[in-house]
């Protein structure tokens, strides 16, 4: 293989460390800067990983730098890209895409008029959980799929996040906050998603802070912490979908597949690993499945390193910002349709299904 992208991070918080870790693992990749608003945190990464600290618009302007990794706060997910775009690097960030589909579609056109590439995550859906379930699917294990259910429920996050605010702000909420996991999952596994149909509740105006220096205090809830629909896919296939912040407690699965001749388990989308299921006619119980698909070990970053691996191919990469631009365009369609009391909402964008990942693939060579 030829040298590896060379990579400046922008965004130096908590979530950045699971990167540096794991793009060191990768020989497509490597860091080379990291910048940040706070200037001391760029410095604090740069002496951990050994990289250059820079200022966000000295690493844009870097010439060594050939893609940036977006890791800073949602609302400026739009404005780095496009930044980095225009200096003419390559943009990985994570999720969302964008704070709205408005802000969005840019970021496609720049790239695509500049010839960059530009992918997101989440990449977890490229481990071995999500991708043996895709192979499973593909060879026909459960049949013809004809519908499928997406559950993440809990409380919401105020019980053990310290300052959980901005989830009960717009551009919150739970769909937002996991739908992409889940999302990218069902469209991996089923394919796009061409309609939907939403409802949307609260079942509190307050919450109260659980822990940490705020504990006690209460403040308002300004987003639906209840969304609920279905998902019709091009395929044909239902998805019955709940993401809830109102569920103490639940025994319901995270993804299941319903096929003709089976039904299929799907391990938590927000993890890369995990045991897949299958139940077929006849049988008591359900049988783990062996992997069969999947970047083995996996984490966070494995998506850029199989952008870097496509960009030096030329061909394409899973974790896109096709994907993820898809996957924002239908979330806020569901909303859209909760919010006008459950009418269809056709969702304008689609997208080709990823290539799977076969089993033993590495992002460097698959």
């Amino acid at each position: 293989m030829g040298e590896p992208l060379k990579v400046g991070v922008v965004g130096t918080g908590t979530i950045s460390r699971t990167y540096f870790e794991h793009l060191a693992k990768l020989p497509g990749t490597e860091v080379v800067a990291a910048a940040d608003l706070d200037i001391s945190r760029a410095k604090a990464a740069g002496e951990k990983y050994g990289v250059r600290a820079l200022t966000p618009d000295e690493l844009y302007a870097d010439d060594e730098v050939e893609a940036v990794l977006n890791l800073t706060i949602p609302a400026a997910h739009a404005s780095v890209a496009l930044a980095a775009l225009g200096a003419g690097k390559h943009v990985y960030g994570e999720k969302p895409l964008a704070a709205t589909r408005q802000e969005a579609r840019p970021l496609l056109d720049v790239a695509a008029q500049a010839g960059l590439r530009i992918g997101c995550a989440p990449d977890t859906v490229l481990g071995t959980g999500t991708q043996t379930a895709r192979a499973l699917l593909d060879r026909g294990d459960i049949g013809a799929p004809t519908a499928a259910t997406a559950f993440f429920v809990s409380p919401g996050p105020e019980p053990w996040h310290p300052d959980p605010e901005f989830y009960y702000k717009p551009g919150g909420g739970p769909l937002l906050d996991m739908g992409p996991y889940y999302l990218s999952a069902l469209i991996n596994l089923l394919g796009p998603i061409a309609r939907v149909t939403g409802r949307v509740g609260r079942a509190k105006q307050e919450r109260t802070v659980g822990s940490g220096p705020k504990e006690g205090t209460t403040f308002s809830v300004e987003v639906d912490t209840h969304v609920t629909g279905v998902l019709e896919h091009e395929s044909g296939v239902l998805t019955s979908i709940v993401t809830s912040f109102d569920v103490w407690g639940a025994k319901l699965p995270r993804i299941e597949v319903y096929g003709s001749e089976g039904s299929l388990s799907v391990p938590d989308p927000n993890g890369f690993a995990g045991d897949v299921e299958v139940f077929k006619p006849g049988s008591r119980e359900w049988s783990a499945a062996k992997v069969a698909g999947g970047y083995a070990d996996s984490g966070r970053g494995y998506g850029l390193g199989d952008m870097a691996r496509a960009i030096r191919d030329g061909g394409p990469h899973r974790a896109s910002g096709e994907l993820a631009f898809h996957v924002l365009d239908v979330m806020e369609s569901l909303l859209e349709s909760g919010a006008q009391g459950g009418a269809p909402v056709e969702v304008d964008s689609t997208v080709e299904r990823p290539a799977a990942v076969p089993e033993g693939a590495t992002p460097d060579v698959a």
